[in-house]
């Protein structure tokens, strides 16, 4: 390692010509997926491989039959409604305005939802359905740099879909009927469009979004039933019990397991664990600070009624409160991305640290840029202008249809995908010559012996001959000819260097969103309602009316 630093380059976007630490062209990823991965994880991967490639026929008949303008743009809007940034930005609204119990359990839903799916996701490193066939449309331009198995996506539909619908349910529920019934039906419909919508989109698959589904429904079940009892538990218990959480969910993510490629994946878990703890320490001091609008309501298990504040007192608190959480985090994050460097080549020095595969270490550069995005997870101030121009014209907001391979994976997939296409030509072929050799043996023998000419009308074919199909050129016998091997090779390069790539990581950056992510949760549900007392935005006032 040089005993030099460099300044750490900046994010890159797509297309981006091939650099030196770009995926080699000329790497099979049978090779690639062999050498990346433990040899048990890589043998689970194979027995995986193969049900994700029998799907995409089937997906890519389905999109050809349904498409159109219209279902292009409400499915690709739609699939926001499932994304861990729509939830983010409404959880904290639940707290501001009286719905404690149910933001805990969102967040709880919706961390467990993202962790799980992505520690999955990073374990088998399987790619999304091979484009083409299949057209992807999307919004999101970091969806297509996860891996696909299992869909994040349907778990966060269903987990809110399955806890909505056993709360409407719940003998606790005082709705009217109709209520009920209306709102139980748009949840079958949410939870239906959004995991269908990834099928159309061809983002997912029909075993990612089962499992997805799946997992959704089981974190749904857990979170009704022995949530409550939890959150009790921990609210009740000493500040023993939030510190053993927190220290449980920081060993989670140190076990996180490596990708074979550069995915995002871990970033967000990363980002939802520092929203759990900060969760679990926030809502632990619900009554033991003076000024608390829950100190009456225990652990939060309860609302409090804040229509009597009025439409715009209301709106005026949620203004304060982003206006918190944005000052939280622009000024500690820049302070951290400063500070831990140093911290952490100290560190590395004395042989401490945990390196992470696609992290630069503190060593190796300078300082961190100033104004680096490092997550997408909860929205910057400058994203605003752009959201707000995306509602006023919806069909058009940032939806995009993209055919070929966009990340690391889809171009090992294709590369995959095309060797094997190779392969059974050429066993094609040489099964066609061995039945040939066989009949040219068999007239030969009746030539001898007078009986007849050569009887077989199948031709040997040229030991060199190429068969073009689905735009790729297979070799049908004997050795790559030069000339094709080099033009697959520029074919590769160029695949290669169109890939999304993804932004520049330092290894700062996994402590940094664990402490702005923590800070932003235990603002948002224990410090921000006490700071709407003082601002004369609070609840306590009525409740002291009432009394």
């Amino acid at each position: 390692m040089s005993g030099t630093r460099r300044d750490a380059p900046p994010p890159t976007t797509s297309p981006v010509p091939k650099v030196d630490n770009a995926p080699d062209a000329g790497l099979r990823s049978i090779n690639h997926y062999k050498r990346a991965l433990p040899r048990w994880r890589y043998n689970l991967r194979q027995q995986a491989i193969p049900l994700i490639r029998w799907e995409t026929p089937y997906l890519a008949w389905m999109q050809e039959k349904l498409r159109t303008p219209a279902l292009d743009s409400y499915f690709a809007i739609t699939a926001n409604l499932g994304t861990h940034t729509f939830f983010m930005i409404g959880l904290p609204i639940c707290f501001w305005c009286g719905w404690a119990s149910l933001g805990k359990g969102l967040v709880h839903m919706l961390a467990l939802g993202v962790f799980w799916t992505g520690f999955i996701k990073d374990f088998y490193s399987l790619p999304r359905p091979l484009s083409p066939p299949l057209n992807r449309i999307t919004m999101s331009g970091s969806a297509a740099l996860e891996y696909g198995f299992p869909s994040t996506h349907s778990a966060n539909a269903l987990s809110v879909a399955v806890y909505g619908l056993l709360s409407l349910h719940s003998p606790d529920n005082a709705l009217p009927p109709t209520a009920k019934i209306i709102l139980e039906c748009l949840s079958y419909f949410y939870a239906a469009s959004i995991v269908f919508g990834r099928l159309y989109c061809g983002m997912h698959g029909f075993l990612d979004v089962l499992v997805g589904s799946t997992i959704g429904a089981g974190i749904g079940l857990v979170e009704f039933y022995h949530g409550p009892s939890f959150d009790a538990f921990m609210h009740s218990s000493s500040w023993i019990a939030p510190v053993v959480a927190g220290l449980v969910i920081i060993i989670f993510v140190r076990i996180h397991p490596e990708p074979a490629d550069d995915c995002p994946c871990f970033d967000d878990s990363v980002a939802f664990a520092g929203v759990v703890i900060g969760v679990e320490f926030g809502t632990w001091t619900y009554g033991k600070i003076p000024s608390d609008p829950w100190e009456t309501h225990a652990y939060g298990d309860g609302t409090i009624d804040v229509a009597p504040l009025g439409l715009w007192i209301n709106v005026a608190r949620i203004v304060f409160g982003v206006l918190v959480i944005f000052a939280w985090r622009e000024t500690m994050k820049p302070a951290l991305l400063k500070f831990l460097p140093h911290l952490f080549r100290l560190i590395e020095k004395l042989g401490w640290d945990l390196p992470r595969r696609y992290f630069i270490p503190a060593s190796e550069y300078k300082s961190v840029p100033p104004g680096s995005r490092l997550d997408t997870l909860f929205p910057k101030a400058s994203d605003f202008p752009r959201m707000v121009e995306g509602i006023r014209h919806p069909t058009t907001r940032g939806r995009s249809v993209s055919i070929g391979p966009q990340s690391a994976a889809d171009a090992y997939e294709a590369l995959a995908y095309r060797e094997r296409r190779r392969r059974e030509s050429v066993g094609s072929n040489q099964s066609l010559r061995s039945k040939s050799s066989n009949m040219d043996l068999q007239g030969k023998e009746e030539d001898h012996s007078g009986k007849g000419a050569q009887t077989s009308g199948v031709q040997k074919p040229n030991s060199h001959g190429h068969e073009k199909v689905d735009g790729e050129v297979l070799i049908l016998g004997g050795e790559e000819d030069g000339d094709v091997a080099e033009e697959n090779e520029l074919d590769d390069e160029e695949m290669f260097s169109r890939l999304v790539r993804p932004r520049v990581r330092y290894d700062v950056e996994v402590v940094t969103k664990l402490v702005v992510y923590t800070g932003i949760a235990w603002f948002a549900t224990a410090q921000i309602p006490i700071m709407f007392e003082y601002v004369g935005l609070g609840t306590n006032h009525l409740r002291l009316q009432t009394q």
